[in-house]
């Protein structure tokens, strides 16, 4: 991987090398830059509705919103550049040689130790995406309705990076002996995927009535 991160590079240079054969960035980085936007969408919202006084009764609310987004939007960037260098080991994992005994034991006991690392990302795309959409469901009904279409646009961004999160764990946890932490992990993450979809849907229906109207 390059010096440079990769949410320092253009929207073409990233598509691109997400598109190539290369180890990183992958699903992991793709939901994480995903969630990103959808977040900043959240700040866009709150950003247009701040100071205007039809929404002056939201001002706190809104202000709150925004700084919370900030917060987990430069998280979830963090996150892209954060999962390409945690799924490395994995990947070096995944060559090393298996022809003795030994050689497999080793291999194996490194595998199960790198698995566990790359799972720490997804997981943390999981929760975070989970809170950002909770800050649309506290702004669908606060943020200025010139800029509603783009609550509903961010939280389904939020939406797929969360499932997204979610299927960087499974593909991971899959492959983990250790049961109880897999156990864990996965009614962690299931909870917060399964709650965090219902709110997102039900923030979408709010979105499209107010459209409707």
């Amino acid at each position: 991987m390059d010096k440079e991160r990769l949410v320092q590079k253009s929207c073409n240079e990233f598509v691109n090398l997400l598109s190539s054969k290369a180890a990183v960035p992958g699903g992991g980085g793709a939901a994480a830059l995903v969630g990103g936007i959808g977040t900043a969408l959240a700040g866009m919202v709150c950003n247009l509705t701040v100071g205007k006084k039809k929404y002056a009764q939201y001002e706190d609310d809104v202000k709150r919103i925004l700084k919370r987004a900030e917060d987990l939007q430069k998280d979830l960037l963090d996150m892209v550049d954060e999962d390409a260098e945690n799924f490395l080991p994995l990947s070096k994992a995944y060559g090393m040689p298996a022809n003795t005994e030994e050689e497999k034991k080793e291999k194996e006991k490194v595998m199960q130790q790198a698995l566990k690392k790359a799972c720490e990302v997804p997981i943390k795309i999981v929760e975070t995406c989970y809170e950002a959409i909770k800050l649309h469901q506290g702004l669908v009904d606060k943020g200025s309705r010139l800029a509603i279409s783009d609550v509903g646009v961010g939280v389904q961004c939020l939406k797929s990076a969360l499932i997204s999160g979610q299927l960087n764990v499974i593909i991971n946890i899959n492959m983990i002996k250790d049961e109880e932490y897999v156990n864990r992990v996965k009614e962690k993450t299931e909870k917060l995927v399964n709650e965090g979809s219902k709110i997102a849907d039900e923030v979408y229906v709010k979105v499209e009535k107010i459209l409707s109207k």
